[in-house]
Parts: C-alpha cells; sequence; structure tokens
C-alpha cells in the first residue's frame, strides 16, 4: 500500500511491527524482506513520489574543509532515494576490505566478506545483475577487476507496483521523521512532519534509520540532542568516521594492445592492487579505470611527451607501426582513511523548515589519500611496463604535489560512515547486526554503517546488508 499523506495512512488502520524511515534501496529492501516473512512494516519517505525543489530544500548543508559538491544535489529526496541518480556500477566490497590494516587506524570490520556473500543471490535479482567473474591477475601487484553496470534499477520505479499491493508493507510519502524519542534503552517514538506540517508522534515496536549515508547521522544527532542522549547512548562515534571516494582522472597511458584487456559494454576496463601491494607500500585500496582513447589521440601524446619523457616515448615510436593502437585516459577511485576528524555536525546557525539543525560536513582528505592516488598510480604504471603492455604519464599535479582540481569528478557521491558498525562503542555506532549500542529495538541501515570505504562503488553492499539485516530483524521480531 502506499499513501501520499499521513493522514491517509492514519484512516487506513494499518498496525506495524516495525517502522522504516526512507524507501531507498536499505529501506525497501529490507521492507520487502520483512513483508515476505510475514511482517506488517511501515515505510515513512520524506519526499513524494517524483522530484521537488520543495523537497530537495531540506538538504541544503555546509561543508567544511575540502571542496565538495552542493549537498543538497549529491542526494535525492523522493521515493527510491539516491537510486534515482544512480549511475548502476556495481561490485561487493572486497574480501581485503573488511579485514584490518596495521598500517590505517580503525579499519576492519566485526563482520567478514563471508558475512554477506549468502544474500548475493539476492541481490542480483534486486539489481539485474549477471555474475560475477573472478578477478584476474595481471601482475603480482594489479589485478583485473570486474565491474558491472545494471540497468541503474530506481527503487521508487521498480518496486512500486509491488509495494503498492503488498498487504504487510505500507509506504507512506511525504512523511519526514524529524527526530526519535527514547529511554536509553528503546526508541519510543517518532516525531512527524507531513505535508508541510507537525504530525504528531508515531510509535512502532522497532524502528530503522534508512535515510542516507548523510541523514542517519543528521536524525540520530538531533534525536540524541533533544533526549539527552535517550537514542543513542554511546555517542562517541556519532557522525564521525565519514568516507567518500576521492576520483580524479590520473594521467593516460599508452598501450601495446587495447585487446589485451577484457572491457565492458562500454570498453572500458579497471584495475585494483592486490593486498601485498597495498602492505608492502602501506597504501589503501583503489581502483583505475582505463578508458580508450581515438587513434589520433595516441600520436598527439607521443609529441607532448617526447621532450619530457624520451624513452617512454621511444617505446612509444616502435611500437606504433607494429600493434600500438590506442591511447588511454586513466581515472583513479580510492579508499578514504576512516578517521574521526571527518564528520556530520548539526548546524547552529540554520534550520530546515520543520526546524531540525541542518548538516555541516566536515571532510578533508588525508596524507594517506595522497600516497594512495601516487602509488598506486606508480604502481600501474610499473606493472604496464614489466609485462611491456604500455606505458603510463601521470599527471603533473599528482606527481608535483599540487592540488586537487575543482574542475573534475572530485568524489563518487558516495556516502558512508557516521554510523559505522563495530564492536568498540568508543569507535562505532552500531553492532555487527546494525543495531544501535545499548538500545534494544534501533537498527540502521545503508552505507552509514561501513567500517571502511573500499574502492568500488557501494549500492551492491548496501543491498547484500539490507537484505542480512531484514532477515536478522524478522527473527528477532517473529520471537
Amino acid at each position: 500500500m502506499i499513501f501520499d499523506s499521513y493522514e491517509a495512512y492514519k484512516l487506513a488502520g494499518f498496525k506495524p511491527k516495525a517502522c522504516i524511515l526512507g524507501s531507498g534501496p536499505a529501506g525497501t529492501t529490507i521492507a520487502r524482506k520483512l513483508g515476505a516473512a510475514g511482517i506488517p512494516v511501515v515505510v515513512l519517505e520524506a519526499g513524494s513520489r517524483e522530484f521537488s525543489d520543495e523537497s530537495q530544500d531540506f538538504y541544503r548543508g555546509a561543508t567544511v574543509g575540502d571542496y565538495y559538491f552542493d549537498l543538497d544535489i549529491t542526494r535525492l529526496r523522493f521515493m527510491g532515494g539516491s537510486s534515482n541518480h544512480w549511475a548502476g556500477w556495481c561490485r561487493v566490497l572486497d574480501k581485503q576490505d573488511f579485514e584490518p590494516k596495521a598500517w590505517a587506524p580503525d579499519t576492519g570490520w566485526p563482520i567478514s566478506r563471508a558475512d554477506i556473500e549468502p544474500y548475493l543471490g539476492e541481490v542480483h535479482d534486486i539489481l539485474e545483475l549477471p555474475d560475477f567473474r573472478p578477478d584476474v591477475a595481471v601482475s603480482d601487484d594489479i589485478r583485473w577487476v570486474q565491474l558491472i553496470k545494471s540497468p541503474a534499477v530506481r527503487f521508487g520505479e521498480k518496486f512500486a507496483d509491488e509495494l503498492d499491493k503488498s498487504k504487510n508493507i505500507a509506504v507512506v510519502l511525504n512523511t519526514y521523521a524529524t527526530e526519535l524519542a527514547g529511554d536509553g534503552k528503546r526508541v519510543t517514538g517518532a516525531k512527524l512532519w507531513s505535508n508541510g506540517q507537525d504530525a504528531g508522534t508515531f510509535r512502532a515496536d522497532y524502528f530503522v534509520t534508512c535515510t542516507g549515508g548523510l541523514e542517519n547521522s543528521r536524525l540520530l544527532l538531533w534525536s540524541n540532542q533533544r533526549s539527552n542522549g535517550g537514542v543513542v547512548p554511546n555517542a562517541a562515534a556519532l557522525g564521525r568516521y565519514w568516507m567518500e571516494h576521492p576520483t580524479f582522472e590520473g594521467g593516460n597511458a599508452i598501450l601495446a594492445n587495447y585487446s589485451e584487456f577484457e572491457v565492458d559494454t562500454s570498453n572500458e576496463a579497471f584495475f585494483s592492487p592486490t593486498l601485498a601491494a597495498m602492505e608492502r607500500l602501506q597504501i589503501l585500496n583503489f581502483g583505475i579505470r582505463v578508458i580508450e582513447s581515438p587513434y589520433p589521440n595516441v600520436k598527439r601524446l607521443i609529441a607532448d611527451l617526447a621532450c619530457t619523457a624520451p624513452n617512454m616515448a621511444e617505446w612509444m615510436s616502435s611500437q606504433l607501426d607494429q600493434r600500438l593502437h590506442c591511447a588511454a585516459q586513466l581515472y583513479v577511485a580510492w579508499e578514504q582513511a576512516p578517521l574521526a576528524s571527518n564528520r556530520i555536525e548539526l548546524s547552529k546557525a540554520d534550520v530546515d523548515r520543520a526546524g531540525v539543525p541542518r548538516i555541516e560536513l566536515h571532510w578533508k582528505k588525508s596524507p594517506l589519500e595522497r600516497r594512495t592516488l601516487l602509488e598506486g598510480l606508480r604502481l600501474f604504471g610499473t606493472t604496464m611496463a614489466q609485462k611491456n603492455l604500455g606505458r603510463v604519464r601521470i599527471d603533473d599535479w599528482i606527481g608535483n604535489g599540487g592540488d586537487y582540481p575543482t574542475n573534475e569528478e572530485t568524489a563518487g557521491h558516495h556516502h558512508m560512515g557516521g554510523t559505522r558498525m563495530g564492536t568498540d562503542v568508543l569507535t562505532s555506532v552500531v553492532d555487527a547486526n546494525c543495531k544501535v549500542h545499548g538500545m534494544d529495538n534501533l537498527y540502521v541501515g545503508g552505507s552509514s554503517v561501513f567500517c571502511t570505504s573500499g574502492q568500488c562503488n557501494p549500492t551492491t553492499t548496501i543491498t547484500a546488508l539490507a537484505c542480512r539485516l531484514g532477515e536478522h530483524l524478522g527473527k528477532v521480531i517473529a520471537v
């Protein structure tokens, strides 16, 4: 059932056991799991069925630190959430992404990749994916990896009919949970704002916040402030360890034979480091996307390099009449270290129309991220040269330690951390089952629970974690 207002929902007399806040990939997936288990669940979606400027205005905020996107641009506030501008890139976090790294503090998850693998079949159905193929070693340091471009599933569109026909799921649009109330052990209710006005307090046995990698922290920070710590009793890490995937063009390559690499339907190939290489160089995970350039770019690149890199130009010229067919652009997206200083705070000066403080995002890239970018490109270039597959030129600003450009991709629009998973209440907010430490009935879904970011797009892992949480919560509620 889908209702356009909280008033219409109340008239239906639906009685849920669980309340999910947000209808994006995590919220919709958890709701479908609970509904399939026969458990009545309500999904409160702050936006409507379609995009609107009025709704997006609630997402305005400020960023302190490095250049970043406007916060009301980098996510969406209507049914289906930010899946509505998802590009569709899919890959699950690597096994090594879940493991602690001695050179990077506060890394490691309380679960392993094996804990989400049983749900990947469901994820493939949800995201309409073929099976992934195993990574292929290019060298001891670099491996070819597969990213799959799904049809970019819009959760609000794909599952609308199913949700509308469901007897166990009620989706309530235009209904914003402005804060949760709690007594330090349980959430006792949610204060609602619907269609531009106060809609009273809503109660359910269980609550799951799935409002996104920024809004989960905002909601819980505000709720905790209003309830004097009654919603997140162990709040040392709340809002902290926020992460993104810095993403920039890293340079160019001349490849002896582009067909050496398996490419996707867009004629792109993807590469990442081995764990041994990461350990040796003490860097984080990264992904290099190789995009073929038109043939004329080969000659132009040779000319550009002839003065500054004569040895490389000589190799390229010798190959040109034989099997050298293309130049390529190298784009790099890489893992950001989890730092407590990268955090979400509540604005002290600005509130939205419902009176909730807006977000102030504190975000800076650290020296470890800069080293990962430079050493990652060097590693890739060394492998290409050693295997006689090509030669790599790293952009000057990277090699010279220049400023990050502000006219490139910047980041992936991947919001991770803030309510991270763990066993230590000083460095995490939720446990291995995504339940808030110290609370009996409050769970968190989505990428805000990520402990580390890995190098790949998060949606596939978000959906797997949501399947896992939905199954766990179904068992808890059924007891």
